[in-house]
């Protein structure tokens, strides 16, 4: 997707696709008390590129500590943070190209860990046609200091999309594939892991949007009934300067997922 500041999160490369300064702020309610939030920032700066900002913050909640005999310690929290810098630019309006430095750091009772990672990503556009094409390779990178005496490697994804906007119709449809880089058996295994989604305009004020995760879907089968695990719908509303973004996400049985998101354009 393109001209949204939160693409820092997924493709660096799609920084350069706004059209004027953007920020957003957002709330990510998971399942029991674990929570989430984000703020991403990014404009150009003169001619000398794109630049972009993105913080996420994930608290897991409270827990109660036990020693090995079972004594009670007390109890303790979780919580990982994560900061991107990111940068990008476009050659002839059409390829977009981006890089963030990201630093993470993990803190789960006395025990802590930090990482330096990069994320690359490349954006293709063809706007006489109405489509994009992305492709991102996320935490490339170390831990610099682990939990404890073994250091673990960072989750590589390396994600694959394209998206085309209907020439007689008000929707985009969006495909992509997440974790190529990850071993499987068979070659076609890896594609288990598809994304589809559809944004459908409804007026200029408010956009209806529909996903699936073929992945998820599969990994929250319990026994043989499914329901609507691994999709997902919101909406979008647009007014002025302003933006209002909700998601639900179904996890089937286990529960739903509740996403909102706050944005704002500022004027050139």
């Amino acid at each position: 997707m393109e001209d949204d500041a939160n693409l820092i999160f997924y493709n660096p490369a799609g920084i350069s696709t706004i059209t004027s300064p953007k920020a957003s702020a957002g709330f990510f309610k998971y399942l029991l008390d674990i929570n989430s939030g984000n703020i991403a920032y990014a404009q150009k700066y003169k001619d000398y590129g794109y630049f972009g900002i993105g913080i996420r913050y994930v608290n897991y909640g409270t827990f109660d500590g036990f020693d090995e005999n079972y004594n009670s310690t007390g109890t303790f929290t979780a919580s990982d943070f994560a900061i991107s810098l990111g940068y990008s630019n476009n050659y002839k309006d059409i390829i977009n190209y981006g890089v963030n430095l990201k630093f993470i750091d993990s803190k789960y009772d006395v025990y802590s860990s930090a990482a330096l990672a990069l994320d690359l990503g490349l954006f293709y556009k063809i706007p006489d046609q109405n489509f994009n094409l992305g492709i991102s390779c996320l935490n490339l990178g170390t831990q610099i200091k682990s939990y404890m005496d073994t250091k673990e490697q960072l989750p590589l994804d390396l994600r694959f999309g394209f998206s085309k906007r209907l020439e007689h119709l008000p929707l985009t449809l969006s495909v992509g594939f997440c974790k190529l880089n990850e071993d499987y058996d068979k070659f076609f295994s890896r594609f288990r892991n598809l994304l589809i989604g559809g944004e459908f305009v409804v007026s200029d004020y408010v956009d209806f949007r529909i996903g699936y995760n073929n992945a998820e879907r599969q990994d929250l089968q319990t026994g043989s009934s499914l329901g609507i695990s691994g999709f997902s719908a919101g909406l979008g509303i647009k007014y002025e300067a302003y933006s209002l973004d909700y998601a639900f996400n179904s996890l089937g049985k286990i529960g739903s997922t509740h996403r909102i998101n706050i944005g704002y354009n500022f004027k050139n």
